[in-house]
């Protein structure tokens, strides 16, 4: 049965609400960038991704590579609604012990594929898997979450280019908001046209507003009908959606909400 677009914005708000109540308790975490990818994993973990939360380690599951590690609080929200564990495990994020650690590791959580941290290693990490099921002849597809400011590493260029050699049918995605940690990406280091430059590497491009549902959906569902080669989906977001102090705000890619501000932002985003 297909999910509708007003289940798929439910999930994502109870996302975002995940996310603010995670990064306030463990007064620590980055709360800008998963609250803008949220529109994008409800779509993934509850309409795209051929996976099975009772069995996190099923060998046909689609690879999903977080290469920005420190938005995992979107991802570790998606994998709780959807039943990988229960969803009160959220709020011991980023405490001493616990799995949800502050960027992934594969050696604490199953059903994560990647073990994250420097920023630019992902999407190499995503072609190598997504050549090595094409060569087992595997049906199953990987998925890479990138950022746009880890985009000026040229290991995220090297994998570009081997993507396109080899032909890996590897489906990229950018959480592309124009901020890193530092400030505005065209302040810090500018990118220059992403699309131009992925798309002249050999990449199929595909751009889309990473807020639209539907738009989303559609953009994945193309995407996944393709094994020719590398894609690259752009989706434009906004950092902080859905809290009026945090949208485009660079202070908030690595900023914990206080009480206060985390009460304002619940009320915003159960509006």
């Amino acid at each position: 049965m297909t999910v509708s677009n007003e289940e798929l914005k439910s999930n994502a708000a109870e996302i975002r609400r995940s996310i603010i109540r995670m990064v306030h308790a463990a007064a620590c975490g980055h709360p800008g960038g998963p609250l803008g990818l949220a529109d994008i994993f409800s779509v993934l973990y509850f309409d795209i991704l051929n996976h099975r939360p009772a069995d996190p380690l099923w060998e046909d599951r689609d690879r999903l590579i977080l290469s920005n590690g420190h938005v995992c609080a979107v991802r570790y929200a998606s994998m709780a609604l959807s039943g990988y564990f229960p969803v009160q495990d959220l709020m011991k994020f980023r405490k001493f012990g616990n799995p949800l650690q502050g960027h992934p590791s594969t050696k604490y959580l199953k059903g994560v594929e990647n073990s994250s941290g420097s920023l630019g290693q992902g999407l190499s990490t995503a072609v190598g898997l997504a050549l090595g099921a094409k060569i087992q002849q595997k049906n199953y597809r990987v998925y890479c979450c990138i950022s746009d400011g880890e985009c000026g590493e040229g290991m995220t260029w090297e994998a570009a280019t081997a993507g396109a050699a080899y032909r890996a049918p590897v489906i990229g995605f950018m959480d592309y908001n124009g901020i890193q940690i530092d400030g505005f990406t065209k302040d810090v280091c500018d990118l220059g046209d992403l699309a131009k430059k992925f798309a002249a590497f050999g990449w199929k491009v595909h751009e889309c507003d990473g807020h639209d549902t539907a738009k989303i959906r559609e953009a994945f569902m193309q995407a996944s009908g393709y094994v020719d080669g590398p894609q690259m989906i752009l989706f434009k977001t906004v950092l902080g959606k859905g809290v009026s102090f945090m949208e485009n705000n660079p202070k908030w890619h690595g900023s914990p909400p206080n009480t206060e501000q985390m009460e304002q932002a619940l009320a915003e985003l159960n509006l």
